[in-house]
């Protein structure tokens, strides 16, 4: 049950967002090219952040980079 948790949990690290061109989702109404965005878990294959719907939202780290 983290989930319930996300919005009050530390910050693990910061993350820059370098693309939204997906392959098979729409992220671009989500995450904005450019913006750092505070990752609040993360596994092998996505992070976890708060996202610009103002929600948690898991996406691929592809689309990201260290800031």
């Amino acid at each position: 049950m983290i989930h319930l948790t996300w919005h009050d949990r530390k910050t693990v690290k910061k993350v820059k967002c370098v693309h939204t061109d997906a392959k098979k989702y729409i992220v671009n109404h989500a995450l904005t090219t450019g913006k750092i965005y505070e990752v609040k878990n993360e596994t092998e294959e996505f992070y976890f952040i708060i996202d610009n719907t103002g929600k948690v939202g898991g996406f691929y780290k592809e689309y990201f980079q260290n800031a």
